[in-house]
């Protein structure tokens, strides 16, 4: 086997905390790269080799993680030389903490580098305007028949341009899509279509798709597991919960809704405490039930997402 056929295995980290209702990932080079670190033969683990990379280009302890996904894709490094790269990657989930170090890491909000996913506001002006607009030019460009279809198709099926029709988990799928148009930066070495930094800010490699896979993956897990205790300080009140909530999944939720699923679950318990810097009236502060902590891994302890009425 030539050097050319080896492949070395690399550790990439998608780090997520919530911080004054923006969801956020810690990233070295100034915000173009994702912590990431090869896998090395002293490592007793992926999960050490990983935090070992983790804490020495950020100086940030990691708490929980997950395996999120493995990319193996033969072009995924752009000027790479000698063999394949894998890249195993991990998600994990914290509170924000000073990063330093001198790879220049940074805490930036997941939107700077998907801003089409955040509907906070309503639906996103940037899909309706710039990003439809191109890829329905895109989709009429193709040669064939089937093909355009094809494109009209997934258009369709990935930018829904209302409430109802919009699915917050389809993130990866949305990169993809606007990867192959030749409309996100790093698809300039592709093709010459790409666009500059409006359709957000470019990550070396394929870490943008790496952190795609990873807001999905959250989005989708905050419906079934409540992963958000990881991100919440030990107590809260039940509107800092939902704007966490609703920072990772992009959309609004029904108040009333939001409290009553709450209360059904029974995720929570009153502190006896109030917090008085709420900008408004006095809010009872909560904390997560310690049972819950602990069976959070059960099916059936969940944290639905509503959504607005």
């Amino acid at each position: 086997m030539t050097d050319k056929d080896a492949a070395s295995i690399e550790l990439t980290a998608v780090i997520v905390a919530v911080t004054g209702d923006e969801p956020r990932v810690l990233t070295i080079r100034g915000g173009g790269a994702l912590p990431t670190g090869v896998f090395e033969s002293g490592h007793r683990s992926l999960q050490t080799g990983l935090r070992s990379w983790v804490e020495r280009q950020t100086h940030h302890p990691l708490g929980y993680i997950e395996q999120l996904y493995t990319f193996a894709d033969r072009d995924r490094m752009e000027g790479g030389a000698g063999g394949r790269v894998i890249s195993i990657s991990y998600l994990g989930l914290t509170r924000e903490g000073r990063a330093s170090g001198e790879h220049v890491p940074a805490w930036e909000s997941w939107y700077r580098y998907f801003p089409w996913e955040d509907w906070r506001s309503g639906p996103s002006r940037l899909v309706a305007r710039v990003i439809l607009p191109r890829l329905r030019r895109w989709a009429a460009e193709a040669t064939d028949a089937a093909t355009r279809r094809d494109r009209a198709r997934r258009i369709r099926a990935t930018f829904g341009t209302s409430e109802e029709t919009w699915n917050e988990e389809l993130v990866l799928q949305r990169y993809e899509l606007l990867y192959e148009a030749g409309l996100v930066p790093e698809a300039a070495r592709s093709g010459p279509r790409a666009e500059p930094e409006l359709l957000g800010r470019r990550m070396a490699h394929d870490h943008r798709r790496i952190l795609a896979t990873g807001v999905a993956r959250l989005r989708a897990k905050i419906k079934y597991r409540p992963v958000v205790f990881e991100l919440m300080p030990p107590s809260f009140t039940l509107l800092q919960l939902q704007r966490a909530v609703e920072a990772l999944a992009g959309r609004r939720l029904h108040k009333q809704n939001f409290r009553r699923l709450i209360d059904q679950q029974g995720l929570v318990e009153e502190t006896g405490e109030i917090a008085t810097a709420t900008g408004g009236r006095p809010a009872k502060l909560f904390r997560f039930r310690r049972e819950v902590l602990l069976e959070r891994a059960v099916a059936g302890t969940k944290l639905p997402l509503s959504r607005s009425a």
